[in-house]
């Protein structure tokens, strides 16, 4: 394993951590009793895995259902030491509760103490309010600090850039977890602000929300040779020193050997990585058109500023994706969220666009006239039945 320094944590954190949201039983709270005994010892034989392979951070959450309960069975049988084990709970308006459940957490990990607190989804003004406002959460999450229940605050977010960037200018905060990969690079400015502030950055789901990875169109596959998408993938987050480790979200203990292919590869990346990058941008170019391919994102009105909260940004992306790489299931997955995960995934999908004048909206767009039919054409190729958030399921 590769380990690098997690901000000014000092952490000496492994390239690679185990994300706690594909192997738990459930992801809504059930009792202890309910849970079977073939995914327990999934789970444990999982976890057993990553940390012979070097992988001794636990990351989860309480919004992960039965995540924290079932890890609560197996990671005291560790040497505490040896493990850097993260959870993560929602800001509130009240922070007694946001307390109240950093000690649920901790009751149900059958831990002491966290060695990241991470703040789970600051994606918006209101969940960064309550989060640093005088007498907030953060101040909570200080106390608890001070009791020695938490080592180090964090924030985990799926906002836009500008309220990551807020967040990371308040200095409040040691490490931040958030998007960004090859397919959707927009948070770079935020990631160059955390680095700034010497803060450790995780990445969130590079193989899942990073283009549904583990099952890759043909296209891609071709695109990234000699490397899975995956293993490209992993190796362009980690070709950046900003960042420090990518989220593994292993459903069982097979699902880390194709990013361990990674690991001899990080030194060679500026070898490896510029002709497939370069086979990637040409076939974006030779489908999209240059023009669009350069331009498409300049001058685009935010939500609040769009007819139908149409998360126009999103469904171009999303679009783009289908046209230059077939990534077809994955754009469906994610634009049929829109309309239904609130902060999480804002916005509505183009579904009611003949509704809608976005003459104005798209007044600073140079692609103002066009926008609209490629919205419609987005919409027929991807748009179906609304999908549920995980965590909603």
């Amino acid at each position: 394993m590769l380990y690098r320094r997690f901000g000014r944590t000092e952490l000496q954190m492994p390239v690679f951590s185990c994300g706690g949201m594909r192997y738990q039983h459930s992801w809504q709270d059930v009792a202890p009793e309910d849970i079977p005994q073939k995914n327990q010892e999934n789970l444990e034989a999982t976890i057993r895995r990553a940390v012979a392979l070097g992988i001794n951070h636990i990351e989860t959450a309480r919004g992960y259902g039965t995540s924290e309960i079932q890890l609560g069975k197996v990671l005291p049988t560790f040497e505490r030491s040896e493990l850097i084990v993260q959870s993560k709970v929602s800001p509130r308006a009240n922070p007694n509760e946001f307390s109240q459940t950093v000690e649920l957490s901790l009751a149900n990990l059958n831990l002491d103490y966290l060695d990241l607190l991470g703040f789970h989804g600051i994606n918006n003004a209101e969940t960064l309010d309550y989060s640093i406002r005088p007498g907030g959460c953060m101040d909570a999450a200080k106390k608890l600090q001070a009791q020695g229940k938490v080592r180090h605050i964090g924030f985990s977010t799926h906002g836009p850039t500008q309220v990551i960037v807020d967040a990371i200018a308040s200095n409040l905060f040691d490490y931040v977890n958030i998007h960004w990969y090859y397919i959707f690079q927009d948070n770079w400015r935020a990631i160059e602000a955390a680095a700034e502030r010497d803060m450790g950055v995780f990445i969130i789901s590079p193989s899942n929300k990073g283009g549904n990875l583990y099952s890759p169109p043909p296209k891609l596959v071709e695109l990234c040779k000699p490397l899975s998408p995956m293993v490209f993938n992993d190796l362009f987050c980690l070709s950046h020193p900003q960042v420090h480790t990518l989220s593994l979200g292993a459903a069982c203990p097979s699902d880390f050997d194709e990013h361990m292919k990674v690991l001899p590869l990080v030194e060679k990346a500026d070898e490896v990585l510029p002709p497939i990058l370069e086979r990637l941008e040409q076939q974006a170019i030779a489908t999209l058109g240059e023009r669009w391919y350069r331009t498409w994102q300049e001058g685009l009105p935010d939500l609040q500023s769009t007819p139908g909260n149409i998360n126009i940004a999103i469904a171009l992306w999303l679009g783009n994706l289908v046209e230059a790489f077939d990534m077809i299931e994955y754009a469906q997955s994610r634009y049929n969220l829109l309309g239904g995960a609130s902060h999480w995934f804002p916005g509505n999908k183009a579904d009611h666009l003949s509704r809608f004048d976005l003459t104005e909206s798209l007044k600073n767009s140079p692609h103002a006239k066009t926008i609209p039919k490629r919205l419609a054409k987005i919409h027929e190729k991807i748009g179906g039945a609304d999908v549920k958030r995980l965590s909603q399921q």
